[in-house]
């Protein structure tokens, strides 16, 4: 079964090193980044949806970043 998550985080480092956690932990890039201007905090958002290929089934309880 394949499951999704998006993500996000300010335009810093941070993001950078998010993403790199969750390839290392076998999540594959799903598209393309995307950026937006929190206009409420000042700052660039930035987005990136991964997938992961999991045994099981899916329940909306399971934590997807312990996946």
């Amino acid at each position: 079964m394949q499951i999704y998550r998006l993500l996000t985080e300010e335009d810093t480092s941070a993001f950078c090193h998010k993403v790199s956690l969750a390839l290392s932990k076998g999540w594959v890039l799903y598209g393309d980044p995307q950026y937006a201007y929190d206009q409420a905090n000042g700052v660039m958002r930035c987005a990136q949806a991964v997938t992961k290929e999991i045994d099981g089934e899916y329940h909306p309880a399971m934590k997807l970043g312990e996946q």
